[in-house]
């Protein structure tokens, strides 16, 4: 009797409600769709995507998705020679990321220092004043080839937090730490925003 009640009860038990979500292309205007997120936890997101290098801006790309609570981050990582500022606008009812996400606007210095690298000098003792959420410091290490390329810098807590298994595919290794200069020789390593290690290595070699 029992089991009947638990079959039955299964049967007719309510599918789990999932958002339905603007879908849009990153970097592809008009080609936005209505999609149903693959499980309850998801929320709609709006991310815009801002690449600079050198002081001028490369790229600036938007698109809208389902994503999970942990990816609708906002921030940024700066390398001095280029740097990543990436802004998420999430949302917990249906087709609500229908605006496109603004920019990160108050990215002025907050006190901290880390240091960055001078290829030139070949390098990486120079200080580099964080701005905006960069409260920890970051290093990586990217491979190309044969060739090993470190890069230092100040990153935002956020993307930090964030864990990747496949950092290591595209040949980039990266830690953070925080206090002012810490980023001199890190041991402790970090898993970073997946998504920060592909914009690091398109922007540096591409």
């Amino acid at each position: 009797m029992n089991l009947f009640v638990l079959i039955f009860g299964i049967v007719l038990l309510p599918k789990a409600y999932t958002l339905k979500c603007f879908d849009c292309s990153f970097g592809r205007a008009g080609t936005c769709t209505e999609n149903q997120c693959p499980a309850s936890n998801y929320q709609c997101a709006a991310i815009r995507i801002v690449a600079y290098a050198g002081g001028s801006q490369l790229s600036d790309i938007t698109g809208q998705s389902c994503v999970l609570p942990e990816d609708c981050l906002s921030g940024s990582v700066n390398f001095g020679v280029a740097r990543t500022v990436i802004n998420s606008t999430c949302c917990a009812t249906d087709l609500c990321n229908n605006q496109t996400a603004t920019g990160i606007s108050d990215l002025v210095p907050n006190g901290k220092k880390c240091f960055t690298c001078n290829e030139q000098m070949n390098q990486c003792k120079e200080t580099l004043n964080c701005e905006g959420s960069e409260d920890h410091c970051i290093k990586a290490s990217v491979t190309q080839g044969s060739v090993k390329t470190t890069m230092k810098g100040c990153v935002s807590k956020a993307f930090c937090l964030q864990s990747s298994s496949t950092i290591g595919s595209i040949g980039t290794d990266i830690s953070c730490c925080q206090g002012d200069y810490c980023n001199s020789s890190i041991s402790t390593r970090a898993g970073v925003l997946l998504l920060v290690a592909p914009l690091i290595y398109f922007i540096v070699f591409f």
